[in-house]
């Protein structure tokens, strides 16, 4: 199959799923670029070096970061200080890729080879008991970690969808379980009302 602009341009994203850049994850932006929905300076972890591979890619000329976005700075790791730790799953709730485990009430921990240095756990935290580490220039610009995130990020994106559908369809159930004794009380009633004008009548 060929690859699509959006493909292209989500090829060349730094695949942290951060939302920096005003959407939900790398693949929204792409498609939003490729739409010429949006521009090609809004990626703080892809930084110069993204804004000129996709000023390239698409014949345009390179910008500066809209520093609206944040600043291009190392990529870090996060890392879970364990003695802090409260087990609430705040992190493991923001985390787009997966990349901590843990239980509810339960030491968590980061698995720093799927994590894409985001950030969005840090301020999900209640406790501040997570730190930023930097992360191996090896790791932030190695292409087979940007597609495995890019893949972590879709299977989480899919089970959360099949999640909330299933929640729904639980929900819609359980109103019906509520209502169909109402619906038969009604007839019922109803119809002891018909017999008894029944029986009153002349």
């Amino acid at each position: 199959m060929t690859p699509t602009l959006a493909d292209r341009i989500d090829a060349l994203l730094p695949q942290t799923q951060c939302e920096q850049c005003g959407f939900h994850g790398c693949r929204p932006y792409a498609e939003a670029i490729a739409a010429d929905a949006a521009g090609i300076d809004r990626c703080p972890p892809g930084g110069a070096a993204g804004i000129r591979r996709l000023a390239h890619l698409l014949d345009r000329p390179a910008v500066p970061l809209d520093p609206a976005h944040g600043v291009e700075k190392p990529r870090t790791l996060a890392r879970i200080v364990e003695a802090d730790c409260i087990g609430c799953t705040k992190c493991i709730q923001a985390c787009p890729v997966d990349a901590i485990v843990g239980a509810s009430k339960v030491m968590h921990t980061v698995l720093s080879d799927l994590c894409t240095g985001c950030e969005l756990c840090v301020p999900a935290c209640p406790v501040d008991c997570i730190r930023l580490d930097p992360m191996p220039v090896s790791q932030a610009e190695d292409p087979g970690h940007a597609d495995a995130a890019r893949r972590h990020f879709q299977r989480r994106e899919a089970r959360l969808t099949h999640e909330r559908a299933e929640r729904e369809r639980q929900l819609a159930a359980n109103k019906a379980d509520v209502a169909a004794p109402a619906a038969r009380n009604a007839v019922l009633e109803a119809l002891a009302r018909a017999r008894a004008r029944k029986k009153d009548s002349p």
